[in-house]
């Protein structure tokens, strides 16, 4: 299950959806970045897309990049 997981797909608007370049402009991050944080389980994709390109919840992407790498500090 992602870090991120996107919402439910009848809570999903067209206008929150985005490809690979959308997501990483919204975080401010190369698109291989995307990859990454899809490969490690951080986000997903949403699973529907008419030709065959992926899609992504950008508020999710932009919560997902709020989060900086790296372990927590010591309290």
């Amino acid at each position: 299950m992602p870090t991120f997981p996107n919402p439910e797909l009848y809570d999903l608007y067209l206008d929150d959806l985005g490809d690979l370049w959308e997501a990483a402009r919204v975080a401010g991050v190369k698109p291989g970045t995307i990859r990454v944080w899809e490969s490690r389980g951080k986000i997903e994709r949403v699973p529907f897309s008419d030709d065959g390109q992926p899609l992504y919840h950008l508020p999710t992407i932009a919560a997902a990049a709020k989060v900086k790498p790296g372990r927590p500090k010591a309290a």
